[in-house]
């Protein structure tokens, strides 16, 4: 079974950046049921003869004429007849979710599932919903079925495989791959997942899902919005000025006390006007979360977030499900993970993050691609070789009005392009991280350092500057006994190029999540820079 982390983490296989000389690449890629109990103890080992056995039972069985029967019954399940002749031969075609007492205690969880399917946060037609239904807890006119039949033994399992393409696997690769999501999607075998899910039931232990955790956690919260949605108690803060801190006083003071109280970000809500300490409190909370600056103000920018309507939000957290549906396995070991819309980067050892720093990201007309790669090479005082298309539409223009620009940028020609040497005018400044890729991108260092102190950091040509390169090289040649961090310093400002080739490539992951669930339990929310989110909901709530 696919196992993943409760973080924005790795999505490899879910929880958790001005000028042109500055910048690295000029053309970077886009790219209730009834509950019936289990009368039968779960079996302590399962029968060897049967792959995948969850139940005392063998002997009940049928004939494997009865899937064809069942799909010429129910067409619309066609599409899944290879998964439910590949998972019923290799269980010698015994019943599944039945035993010698009748159904077991496990089909009405996943009843449970189909019959909620709106709290996955996704437009979802159930094949057969009512004759369904009608197989599990009948209507006003008739019981619910309890005899076994191979017809109902394939409705669940072939319901099961309808649940499981949509609310794990998410849209098709080709149309995450349109939406410039390369990543490598992960893999999920349905029949071996339906085993996985009816052992992990039958032993009292919960079903994890094959899924990012994110995927769980955004969904509680996108119960936890649609409810506030209904009960109406949202509004909008009717502001008097432009801002608000510790001392002021006024309704839209209480008004911005009630609203922090829905959000989650203060513990109860007193209904006085006056600015607090504890106000003030709850203020930096929901800055955090928003990728704001935590000063405890309430500005232009916080009026303004606070006063986006829930359904914005709501469409957020759909979109994000959606991402975290796409996800598999993080790598073990270290790996650094880079997320567009919050401008961080962040390193991990194993399930641990040990550290995170800022980074600025490719602007939207030269977005940052969302893939995975491999750091092989850490470069020390590097050249910056322009980039054809910088050269053409910036550089040229120039040296032609003035034939000593070159040399005033302390660039040169090498062949039939132009390089910028190393020191410390270099756009890339004293280091650069690179992890060979189709698309030119990685990470560096930078001599315009302002911009970090920046909320929103979408200012280079595509590649990624880092706020703290020196640690980064530190952490990437700790076990390195010929790059100390005496060399490492002394490469750094040496204005020679030197390479230092790690021991084991680093996986990167390039992400772009714009909600995600903290280690704290706290929702975060970014600005869609990239104007992706849109796009996603329209292939959501497009026919799959």
């Amino acid at each position: 079974r696919i196992r993943m982390k409760p973080r924005l983490c790795h999505t490899l296989y879910a929880l958790f950046l001005p000028a042109a000389l500055q910048s690295c690449n000029g053309n970077s890629a886009e790219k209730s049921p009834m509950t019936r109990t289990d009368t039968v103890p779960a079996s302590k080992k399962a029968d060897a003869s049967i792959p995948g056995n969850f139940s005392p039972q063998t002997r009940l069985r049928f004939d494997s004429s009865e899937i064809d029967a069942f799909l010429s019954k129910y067409p619309e399940l066609r599409e899944f007849g290879k998964e439910l002749r590949r998972f019923y031969k290799g269980r010698g075609y015994a019943y599944a979710w039945f035993d010698e007492n009748g159904l077991i205690e496990q089909t009405s969880d996943l009843f449970y599932r189909i019959e909620n399917i709106t709290d996955e946060g996704i437009p979802f037609h159930v094949p057969y919903m009512k004759e369904y239904r009608l197989m599990m807890v009948g209507d006003e006119n008739n019981e619910p079925r309890t005899e076994r039949s191979p017809e109902m033994e394939l409705m669940i399992t072939a319901q099961y495989f309808h649940y499981a393409k949509d609310a794990w696997a998410g849209i098709p690769e080709s149309k995450s791959m349109a939406l410039d999501w390369y990543l490598p999607r992960k893999r999920l075998g349905y029949d071996v997942l339906l085993d996985s899910m009816l052992n992990t039931l039958s032993d009292g232990r919960p079903i994890q899902e094959p899924v990012n955790p994110q995927y769980a956690l955004l969904r509680n919260y996108l119960k936890r919005f649609r409810e506030i949605e209904k009960k109406g108690t949202w509004f909008t803060i009717k502001a008097d000025k432009s801002g608000y801190r510790l001392g002021d006083t006024g309704r839209a003071v209480a008004e911005i006390r009630r609203k922090l109280f829905l959000a989650g970000d203060l513990a109860r809500d007193d209904g006085t006007g006056t600015f607090d300490a504890a106000l003030e409190e709850g203020v930096k909370r929901y800055q955090t979360r928003y990728g704001l600056t935590p000063d405890g103000k309430v500005g232009r920018a916080v009026l303004q977030e606070m006063n986006e309507p829930l359904s914005k939000r709501i469409r957020q957290i759909v979109v994000n499900m959606e991402r975290a549906r796409w996800v598999g396995p993080e790598p073990p070991g270290d790996h650094l993970v880079v997320n567009i819309p919050q401008f961080e980067l962040m390193v991990y050892r194993n399930d641990s993050l040990l550290w995170s720093c800022r980074v600025v990201v490719g602007k939207e007309a030269n977005k940052t691609a969302i893939f995975q790669g491999q750091l092989k090479y850490v470069v020390f005082s590097p050249y910056w070789n322009v980039p054809a298309s910088i050269l053409n539409k910036e550089i040229m223009p120039k040296l032609r009005r003035n034939p000593g620009y070159l040399a005033s940028q302390h660039m040169e020609w090498n062949g039939n392009g132009v390089r910028q040497k190393p020191g410390p005018w270099n756009a890339l400044g004293r280091v650069k991280f690179l992890f060979p890729n189709s698309y030119s991108m990685y990470l560096h260092d930078t001599p315009s350092k302002s911009l970090f102190e920046q909320d929103k950091r979408a200012f280079s040509h595509g590649c990624i500057r880092v706020s703290e390169p020196r640690r980064l090289a530190l952490h990437l040649l700790h076990d390195d006994p010929d790059w100390p961090p005496s060399r490492i310093d002394e490469a750094m400002e040496s204005g020679r190029e030197q390479y230092a080739t790690l021991k084991k490539g680093l996986p990167v992951s390039i992400l772009y999540f714009t909600a995600w669930v903290d280690g704290k339990g706290r929702i975060h929310f970014r600005d869609d820079v990239y104007k992706r989110d849109e796009r996603v909901m329209e292939m959501i709530f497009s026919k799959k």
